[in-house]
């Protein structure tokens, strides 16, 4: 029998790596209502937004002024993406506690997405990584592409494993794996957790999981199924996927509950109360739910 977790931290990122893969752009007051929903849900950890160019992204713009309305929020975990030292500059002037730097494990995507070697981008977030521990601030840390790369293919494990030790090492708390394109399987995953987690404690790991090829639950599960108890996801399934056209994105929130809850693993997340957190973004959008189990329930809502 396998063991499995019996509690599973989930780390909502709707509100940051979900929005910002909407072709639309949501006000800082519905953002700050999403997040309030998601928090009355059970969610105890968000992220929140980002701290990048709203030239570049505009659906994080605001993010500064959301978290001043959502961190009276008690007992929440709130974390905010910030790509170099003026993101870093914003997210502490903002007051933030807690944020995340991204690193990729292919030198193609990184070039690409950030227009740094994957050396490059080391050295810049080591100095955010400093500054923030030196100010009581915590930093989380993204390794993307670990199971594949829209311009290389398939990506060496030794390269996942290498950006994710730099970042343990230079200070993050934990670092959460992501499947930025969503080709990964759940052989290829364990093979590539077993791998990082022969240099970085099971315990300091988190997995994000695009659900692209529809693999996500079933990656998420054989995760689990080694010993992870960590989580992203986003409420709904939003954000699409930039590199794969039509396809879906982020592994929704309602899916992955909807599994746990039927192992009888705990999460601490109402079901019902977390379909109703995202309903209204979608209905701003103008589009449904990626989530099969969001769909369902909302369909029950209405008989």
């Amino acid at each position: 029998m396998m063991d499995f977790p019996q509690d599973v931290e989930i780390v909502e990122v709707g509100p940051r790596d979900g929005l910002q893969n909407e072709s639309a752009c949501l006000s800082p007051p519905q953002r700050v209502l999403f997040i309030e929903s998601l928090v009355e849900s059970g969610v105890r950890t968000i992220e929140i937004g980002s701290f990048v160019s709203p030239k570049w992204v505009p659906q994080m713009a605001g993010t500064g002024e959301i978290y001043a309305a959502v961190k009276a929020l008690p007992d929440i975990e709130m974390s905010a993406l910030v790509p170099n030292m003026y993101g870093f500059k914003a997210a502490k002037a903002a007051g933030l506690k807690q944020i995340a730097v991204f690193a990729a494990a292919s030198e193609s995507f990184s070039k690409k997405n950030i227009n740094a070697s994957i050396a490059e981008s080391l050295q810049r977030y080591e100095e955010v990584v400093t500054k923030a521990l030196q100010a009581g601030i915590r930093v989380r840390g993204y390794v993307s592409c670990v199971l594949g790369c829209p311009y290389e293919g398939d990506v060496p494990l030794e390269k996942v494993v290498q950006v994710s030790k730099a970042l343990l090492d230079m200070g993050c708390y934990e670092v959460s794996l992501g499947d930025t394109i969503g080709v990964g399987t759940p052989l290829k995953a364990i093979e590539m957790i077993r791998a990082v987690a022969a240099q970085v404690p099971i315990d300091k790991i988190a997995v994000h999981f695009h659900d692209t090829y529809g693999q996500a639950l079933a990656n998420i599960l054989a995760c689990l199924s080694i010993g992870v108890s960590k989580v992203d996801s986003s409420a709904g399934g939003l954000g699409g996927c930039p590199y794969a056209q039509g396809a879906s994105g982020n592994v929704a929130t309602e899916d992955v509950v909807y599994m746990l809850n039927g192992m009888g693993i705990q999460t601490g997340i109402d079901l019902n109360k977390l379909v109703l957190s995202s309903q209204p973004v979608f209905e701003q959008l103008g589009r449904v739910s990626e989530s099969r189990v969001h769909r369902q329930i909302r369909a029950q809502m209405r008989l």
